[in-house]
């Protein structure tokens, strides 16, 4: 007698476990509870303003490296390119993401392009 009443209890929890998920256009998104946490999430190397202003044509690959941190991306086939990639999603918001690549010619800093400029106040 008490065996039905488990595979019953097993099969209702899992039913009612699977009708938390529910499916949109772009796949499944999980039910949000209620004052549970969510984290920051930072991924890549912090790009700022102020680290960027500090970048001068001319400067060595090390100056460089002392500002802006170890790339996240060097590129295998030019070794004259850096390229910086910060993202962050605050919890439960929408994702933002920083580029950054700098040129180098003759192992001096050449040019930057990105979402951030030298000289550029946001």
């Amino acid at each position: 007698m008490q065996k039905p009443l488990v595979y019953t209890a097993a099969i209702l929890s899992a039913a009612l476990l699977a009708g938390c998920a529910s499916s949109t256009n772009s796949g499944s998104k999980l039910i949000s509870f209620p004052g549970a946490y969510k984290i920051d999430i930072q991924q890549g190397n912090v790009i700022t303003q102020e680290m960027v202003d500090q970048l001068k044509p001319g400067m060595t690959r090390n100056q460089v490296q002392y500002i802006m941190g170890t790339p996240l991306l060097e590129d295998t086939f030019d070794k004259d390119r850096w390229d910086f990639v910060y993202s962050i999603q605050p919890g439960g918001g929408k994702r933002t993401q920083k580029t950054l690549t700098i040129f180098f010619e003759n192992d001096r800093l050449s040019s930057v392009r990105g979402d951030l400029k030298p000289g550029e106040t946001p």
